[in-house]
């Protein structure tokens, strides 16, 4: 009896982790693609498959660039190299072709003990950063690329958490403040809020497609050095969530603007295949940084970054990436190096499918034909999605969405009346998130809030992915419209 009495008083103990104990830090952190509103889709989801009526048959999730989620096929021979690579037995079968094994062997050759289940260099493997570079060099119209300063990672997130690491230093108002669009993609404010930073926005402009300023640059930076020490400029081109194409001029204003200012420059690059838009065009900024001069080349501190997820590929689960890091000091390219040890190498069959996407079959190789013909099946068809978007949503009165130029997601933006803004209020929930959940309550469409990714005050917007099929997209468009209608009616 006594030692039940013992257990009872052990089981009741306090938490050593609690709400208030925690890491500050990470309770600050907040992530909206996979915020509330996605909790409640999933609560829905199981509400659906207990035989619970609603309005709808499906939940259609909107919320995230997850391509094979949507229904896009895989690029088969990215596939083929990552089976042969996995399972080197099937070397021997005659069902893949000559090209994918030579590209297998030539990644497995790079492997511990010719294993895809070896650990790799920090940096990843040799012979693959050495195709990246030439990748680079190829995109870049020549211009040189040092297999030395390029990193493999998991997923592009992995290659920006880890250069903010690295920057972020100080205290009080020597802390490092990182300069980020609004709207942006709230890895960037999550890791900023993890690392104890200052995010010091800057807006893009939405009356002129989402571009970007250099007067608004200087605004965000010269105020914000009264409470920090602005000293990283991160930048979306093609734009996520707002799908702009960033000229060859904005890109050469951003370089003078961050050689002038002496900022650390963060280039996310991961839909530079996905431009749509007719005279858009994708610019590398390593290359534009080139072109201006060795005056910049060489003293511009940049990391851009690119990944397995998205463009044609749309291999999520892969977690594959890289970062090129130019102009870093010799030293801290030793502590990155380091850093990057600690979690010992990125996933190896992600370093393998990263690989095909830097070094795809070529003219005169048997799978090039069939690689050809199913990237630009992918792409002209994100392209056809984008126009479909952009046409359906200005056709609904309340709701502007500006040209869908690159990238894969709808950013538009929405009137919502001052009675649904007051009943937001009073269930504490911003505008745009009251909005969203009600869309998604009585029709099962989840995407996420404006408010997620920032916005100028007094706008409201939320973002879509433009990845499901054709039809199905029909569908939805349709479905929002009839929404959006009924929602002016009832709050007009």
């Amino acid at each position: 009896k006594a030692s039940a009495v013992n257990i009872t008083e052990k089981a009741s103990r306090e938490k050593i982790l609690t709400l208030e104990s925690m890491n500050p830090q990470v309770k600050a952190v907040e992530y909206a693609v996979r915020g509330p509103i996605v909790l409640k889709a999933g609560e829905i989801e199981k509400e659906l498959r207990k035989g619970i009526k609603k309005p709808f048959t499906e939940v259609i999730k909107a919320n995230i660039g997850d391509a094979h989620a949507m229904g896009q096929r895989p690029i088969t021979f990215l596939r083929q190299v990552v089976a042969l690579c996995t399972y080197p037995n099937l070397l021997d079968s005659p069902s893949f072709p000559e090209d994918a094994k030579k590209r297998a062997r030539r990644i497995l050759q790079g492997c511990g003990g010719n294993s895809l289940g070896s650990y790799t260099a920090s940096q990843g493997i040799n012979c693959i950063r050495e195709d990246v570079a030439s990748y680079i060099e190829r995109r870049d119209g020549g211009v040189p690329a040092d297999p030395d300063n390029i990193y493999l990672t998991t997923g592009a997130s992995d290659g920006i958490s880890a250069i903010l690491k690295i920057l972020i230093s100080g205290g009080g108002k020597s802390r490092t403040g990182v300069m980020i669009p609004i709207p942006q993609y709230p890895l960037y404010s999550a890791a900023i809020s993890e690392l104890d930073a200052i995010q010091v926005n800057y807006y893009l402009d939405e009356e002129n497609c989402w571009g970007l300023d250099v007067n608004e640059l200087r605004r965000a930076l010269n105020e914000a050095k009264a409470y920090c020490n602005p000293k990283v400029l991160c930048t979306i081109n093609p734009g996520n969530p707002t799908g702009q194409v960033q000229s060859r001029k904005c890109i050469e204003d951003v370089i003078h603007f961050a050689w002038e200012e002496k900022l650390f420059l963060l280039a996310d690059e991961v839909y530079q295949d996905n431009v749509y838009s007719e005279g858009c065009q994708f610019h590398s900024f390593k290359k534009i940084l080139y072109e201006m001069g060795p005056e910049y080349y060489n003293n511009v501190e940049l990391a851009s970054f690119h990944s397995t997820s998205k463009g044609y590929m749309g291999e999520c689960g892969y977690r594959g990436g890289y970062m090129e890091v130019i102009n870093l000091h010799p030293e801290i390219k030793g502590q990155l190096v380091k850093l990057l040890s600690v979690r010992l190498c990125p996933p190896v069959s992600g370093q393998a499918a990263m690989d095909i996407v830097v070094n795809p079959p070529v003219p005169g190789e048997e799978s090039y034909a069939q690689f050809i013909k199913e990237k630009e099946s992918v792409l002209n068809n994100l392209a056809k999605k984008a126009k479909l978007t952009e046409d359906m949503f200005n056709k609904i009165p309340g709701v502007h969405c500006n040209p869908l130029q690159g990238a894969m997601y709808a950013f538009p933006r929405i009137f919502i009346p001052s009675k649904a803004i007051e009943e937001a209020k009073a269930h504490k929930m911003a505008p745009d998130m009251f909005y969203c959940m009600k869309l998604l309550e009585e029709t099962g469409i989840c995407v996420v809030p404006g408010s997620g990714f920032g916005q100028r005050e007094g706008t409201y917007h939320f973002r879509m992915t433009i990845l499901p099929p054709v039809e199905k997209l029909k569908i939805l468009l349709e479905k929002v419209k009839d929404f959006h209608i009924k929602f002016l009616e009832k709050y007009a």
